[in-house]
């Protein structure tokens, strides 16, 4: 006979008093730490713990007793559910105010290295329809909300094109309204969630790997082009031919309509064939008088507006003169590096995705840069003491790592090469603190600027300045 699980005890009349790590609530209740989300500091709650460890304990509010003076309305019908968008409950300032201190408490208690005054956050202009791109999956079996469930009213369908559950795989929640991405994107999923449901076409089964409509992808530019990327589980070519052609006459806007067959475990479309249905096999992105090509691999900062600030603080903190080697490390599609490009004497971009590489050297091409080049490999590998050598000591190292951060091996070379300046911007001011730890016997910190990419969640850019010693 099977163990049964004891039941965690409730917690009632609980004040919430400050937000934590990955943008949790906290209380404390007999000097224990309780994390749970949608809550805001001043809120009294009631908590049903979920899991209880030693020294804290999660869980997550089943009543408010009151609400915080702080707390707004959250303006999306999906919150609290769909995973995204955790902060809509909370002011755009007091937002601002906790990515600041989360910087600010990552940079000193992870990195414990001497910090300059923080630059106040660079909020976003925009804090809804902000971004370019969206990723949206189908499920034949999607998911039923607690009120649902408890009024017994289910909808006639369990056919859904929305957001995966967080921490449920096989889970999708089906999306009526994103406050995300322009408003295109939402005409565009209801009226092809519309059509295979009138036309019988099976929505992808997660768990047991059958059916046909698997992902849409809609990335969006500034210059108001389209791409629009449908993806299948299966190639059905009568259905497949009829639905794009389907979506083709009913949004002429459309300036990339692509397709992919993807049979794989997992969604990933970067190993797979992409065939475009009709329009450009890419869309193109500006800043500054520099334009960038995307295409349907590419990856491109989600955020274009703030993504324009940021790489002009990268630029502001290099200091460049024009007559600077600068190594650009994880470059991706060469954004950074083609920014700076007419700043400084030569640029060097390196970074692990070959397909990305090919972006960069296209984006050079395209803008008439010549002074920049770019090496596809593992940058741990790469940027070796010998390529070094081979291809001049750096002024200015720029670093735009994925959230793990920096390998060991690249910040020692790092070191090795003895930059003037370093520009660190990171995703993750966590590792970004540790890595500045690691720097710190020859460079000091002497700016960091964080930047906001994601309103209404507890995500946040940061900019370091490193000086040599």
């Amino acid at each position: 006979m099977a163990k049964r699980k004891k039941q965690l005890p409730l917690l009632e009349s609980v004040t919430i008093t400050d937000v934590a790590a990955e943008g949790k609530a906290i209380a404390k209740v007999d000097g224990m730490a309780v994390f749970v989300p949608y809550a805001v500091p001043g809120d009294v709650v009631d908590i049903q713990l979920t899991r209880k460890k030693h020294n804290y304990a999660e869980g997550k509010v089943v009543d408010f007793v009151s609400y915080s003076e702080n707390r707004v309305e959250p303006f999306c019908e999906h919150f609290g559910i769909c995973g995204g968008c955790k902060w809509q409950m909370l002011p755009y300032d007091l937002q601002l105010k906790y990515k600041q201190k989360q910087v600010a408490d990552n940079l000193t208690r992870i990195g414990k290295v001497e910090l300059p005054e923080i630059s106040p956050i660079l909020g976003a202009p925009k804090t809804t329809f902000y971004r370019n791109k969206l990723e949206f999956a189908f499920s034949n079996r999607g998911w039923l909300t607690e009120e649902e469930i408890e009024s017994g009213e289910f909808r006639e369908t369990r056919e859904a094109l929305g957001f995966h559950i967080p921490q449920r795989f096989d889970k999708v929640l089906d999306i009526r309204y994103c406050w995300l991405q322009n408003d295109i994107s939402n005409r565009i999923r209801n009226t092809i969630r519309r059509f295979c449901l009138q036309n019988d076409y099976e929505f992808f089964d997660l768990r047991n790997r059958n059916g046909l409509m698997r992902n849409l992808i809609i990335r969006t530019s500034s210059s108001g082009e389209i791409m629009l990327i449908v993806v299948f589980f299966k190639d059905d070519k009568e259905k497949r031919e009829r639905l794009l052609n389907f979506i083709a006459g009913e949004f002429p806007q459309i300036t990339s309509l692509l397709y992919v067959v993807n049979e794989k475990a997992n969604d990933t479309i970067m190993d797979q064939e992409i065939v475009t249905w009709k329009g450009n096999d890419c869309i193109y992105e500006e800043m500054e008088g520099l334009k960038f090509k995307i295409g349907p691999k590419s990856f491109y900062q989600t955020n274009s507006e703030q993504a324009y600030r940021l790489y002009t603080i990268v630029r502001e903190f290099a200091q460049l003169s024009g007559d600077e080697l600068v190594y650009d490390l994880y470059t991706g599609t060469g954004t950074i590096a083609n920014f700076l490009a007419r700043s400084a004497r030569k640029i060097i971009g390196i970074e692990y995705i070959p397909e990305a590489i090919e972006d960069a050297i296209e984006n050079s091409k395209l803008n008439c840069i010549d002074n920049a080049f770019f090496f596809a490999g593992d940058i741990k590998d790469v940027l070796t003491p010998d390529f070094i050598a081979e291809h001049g000591v750096p002024d200015v190292i720029v670093a735009d790592p994925p959230r793990a951060g920096m390998h060991p091996r690249v910040v020692r070379a790092i070191l090795f090469a003895q930059p003037r300046r370093i520009v660190y911007v990171s995703c993750n001011p966590a590792t970004q603190a540790r890595d500045l730890n690691l720097l710190d016997s020859a460079y000091r910190v002497a700016r960091v600027q964080p930047v906001d990419m994601f309103p209404h969640t507890h995500h946040v850019e940061n900019v370091v300045l490193l000086e040599k010693r």
